[in-house]
């Protein structure tokens, strides 16, 4: 019996090995093909949350192959005990969690007396529509209330693949919408109101703001403040995505997934749409003149580029994903009539970010209609440098900077 125990023990044990050892070799395979470029913000950091996020990831993979766990759920769960700061009341604010027409937000309100009406922040947090929270954000809600000295309502849409488009949309719009009508019961100018989010809440801030332009009964946005937002679905062969096609923390294959899995619960096209094969010809052309590279500064070029021409279309992935070409999910797309009723913009791009272009051919979109753009460019940034801010020992000052700008910017609008 002693020596069948200590068979099991030295068995276990052996296959313990085994399963570490793979797991650990496929970090390094993972990690061997991300590039973290020369000049980036802290390489060494930017490593860390990389192979820490492959981890999870894979975790996540192994977890559902044992018929544990959904990896979604899994990578939600862990990434949210990772991020989440246990910060408690705050001296300073107003904290409560509450409903906007059956979705959920959470205010935050300075204590501090006010001689007029505040400004209004509406804040819709990234994770490509699929993660980030309410919690994940709460230091960075926390820390633009206190130092705009506004009233920020984090908002907590449906996510996919839960909940597809246009579910999250249609959340943002509606709480928004809720705002701006009883903007004047939380002390908020209703005039004053900012649109803002990052990544896929960029996308969401934009799509809301032009959603807003025929609703003539309710106070216009006075700003929109779009942090790397991704606001096209039709070329993923733009400069930045060659450039950063591999560069943490966000892949240009991850951004295009997470764009599909937004609109589509057919992840198979992932592929064509890599190859622009999803966008009809014509149409390519049509908004080529919106979409082109040549709108691009050159020094945004210099690190390489490759001009390649989208020739080829797949029918069945065109009908399947044509949902992209509506301005809900491309606000590029929108016609000069709508781009020219927006609201004063920022727009906040990082160097190293497949995002970065968008950012850049929304800010000439905006600026071509005669809407007033301040650019901000964090030029050792990387796709979400701003929710490191303040993340002790894995802070980034260019994200702090970052985000000091923002709340400027918010509180001077």
């Amino acid at each position: 019996m002693g020596l069948a125990l200590v068979l099991l023990v030295l068995f276990l044990a052996v296959i313990c090995s085994l399963c570490i050892l793979i797991f650990v070799g496929v970090v390094y395979f993972e990690l061997s093909n991300s590039q973290i470029p020369p000049g980036v913000a802290c390489p060494g950091k930017l490593c860390v949350i990389h192979s820490v996020m492959i981890g999870i990831a894979i975790l996540g993979k192994i977890f559902q192959n044992l018929g544990l766990c959904n990896p979604v759920s899994f990578t939600r769960y862990v990434r949210e005990q990772l991020m989440i700061r246990k910060l408690g009341d705050d001296p300073k604010l107003f904290i409560n969690d509450q409903q906007f027409e059956n979705v959920s937000v959470r205010v935050y309100q300075p204590r501090s007396p006010s001689a007029g009406g505040r400004k209004g922040v509406m804040f819709f947090h990234g994770g490509g529509w699929m993660f980030g929270s309410i919690d994940t954000y709460d230091s960075l809600c926390r820390y633009i209330s206190k130092e705009a000295e506004a009233v920020v309502v984090s908002v907590g849409y449906r996510l996919v693949p839960e909940h597809r488009y246009p579910a999250g949309f249609e959340d943002c719009l509606n709480a928004t919408i809720h705002f701006l009508k009883t903007a004047q019961e939380y002390g908020v100018n209703p005039s004053s109101v900012i649109i803002s989010g990052d990544s896929a809440g960029g996308n969401l801030t934009a799509a809301v703001c032009q959603s807003l332009v025929n609703k003539t009964d309710l106070p216009k946005p006075l700003a929109q403040v779009l942090i790397y937002p991704a606001v096209q679905m039709i070329d993923f062969d733009l400069p930045s995505y060659q450039q950063n096609r591999a560069v943490p923390v966000l892949y240009r294959e991850r951004a295009v997934f997470y764009m599909l899995n937004y609109i589509s619960d057919d992840l198979s096209s992932l592929e064509e749409i890599l190859d622009g094969d999803h966008i009809p010809v014509e149409t390519k052309m049509k908004y080529r003149k919106w979409l082109s590279p040549e709108n691009i500064p050159d020094e945004f070029k210099v690190r390489g580029f490759k001009p390649r021409v989208m020739s080829s279309q797949a029918e069945e992935v065109i009908e399947q994903v044509k949902s992209a070409l509506e301005t809900t999910c491309s606000p590029l797309l929108a016609e000069d009539s709508v781009i020219r009723l927006q609201p004063k913009a920022y727009i906040l791009t990082c160097e190293f970010d497949v995002l970065r272009d968008d950012g850049l051919l929304y800010k000439k979109r905006l600026e071509d209609n005669g809407v007033p753009v301040t650019w901000y460019h964090v030029k050792d940034g990387f796709h979400g440098i701003v929710s490191f801010f303040d993340s002790g020992n894995l802070s980034f000052p260019s994200g702090k900077l970052a985000v000091e700008s923002i709340a400027s910017y918010i509180k001077n609008a």
